[in-house]
Parts: structure tokens; C-alpha cells; sequence
């Protein structure tokens, strides 16, 4: 009986497994999914608006501060300030984790965040959770959720 106990578990654990390679993805898929998220933290801090504009999906929406934004309110209202901040209080980023399941993706990291802001002394740690989706062969932001505290 103890044999058969541990053929079954045995036997399931195996079958989870490519369930588990499948949701965490290829490498190349991780990688394509880092690479948009360096992307878009480069372009925020380099202050190139278009770059971001072309990372974001006709349908992203922007959760920050409690208030959730459509990807035009943002790009007209929010991202001339996220830029700005960008490029005055240097961040950095831990490595983000990454989950690809089929052509959906999301990726989970943490921030550090000092330096000076309108004169004021900026000390921060941050969260971001990105939500991206692969549109036309090209992996796109649907969400962005930033939240941050003082460190």
C-alpha cells in the first residue's frame, strides 16, 4: 500500500510539472517581459515621453495614489510629473519576478527611491506591479500599479 501511496504522489507531482514550466514561461518570454519593464523605467528617467506612450496598451490603466487612471488621463495629466520625478530622485529597482502564462504576463518588484524633491528630502521604498499582455507579437502594459511609503 505504501508503494502504491508513492507511485500516486509519484505520478501527480509529475503531471503539475509541466503545469509549472508553463506558468512560469520560456526565458525568452521572461526576458522579452524585463526588457519592456527596463524599458519603461529607462524611458521615465530619460524623459521620453513617446517611449512610454509605445509601452502602454490603447486599454492600460495607471493605479497610483489611490486613483485609477486611463492611459490618456495619464499620458495627459500624470506622466509629465512621473517623468519629472524620474529624472530628479534617482530609483533603484530589485530585479523584477516575472510569471508568463500563455500571452499574459506579470512582473513584481521593489524600489528604493532617494534623493531631493521641490527642495524637500525624498526617502522612499516602492512596489510596482506591471501587467502586460502580448499584442500582436509584442508584449504591451495593460496595468500599472506603483505604491510607495516612507523607508
Amino acid at each position: 500500500m505504501t508503494e502504491r501511496r508513492s507511485f500516486l504522489a509519484l505520478a501527480s507531482a509529475s503531471a503539475l510539472v509541466p503545469l509549472a514550466a508553463q506558468a512560469q514561461g520560456t526565458q525568452a518570454q521572461v526576458d522579452a517581459v524585463k526588457s519592456v519593464v527596463r524599458r519603461l523605467r529607462e524611458a521615465l528617467a530619460a524623459g521620453d515621453g513617446k517611449a512610454v506612450t509605445a509601452l502602454l496598451a490603447p486599454d492600460a490603466v495607471i493605479l497610483e495614489g489611490g486613483e485609477v487612471e486611463s492611459r490618456q488621463h495619464y499620458l495627459d495629466h500624470h506622466l509629465g510629473e512621473d517623468i519629472k520625478f524620474a529624472k530628479a530622485v534617482p530609483s533603484s529597482h530589485a530585479e523584477p519576478a516575472v510569471t508568463v502564462l500563455g500571452d499574459t504576463a506579470w512582473s513584481v518588484a521593489t524600489s528604493t527611491t532617494q534623493g531631493q524633491w521641490a527642495s524637500k528630502p525624498i526617502s522612499l521604498q516602492g512596489a510596482e506591479l506591471l501587467v502586460l499582455s502580448k499584442i500582436d507579437g509584442q508584449w504591451l502594459i495593460r496595468a500599472i500599479h506603483w505604491s510607495s511609503r516612507k523607508a
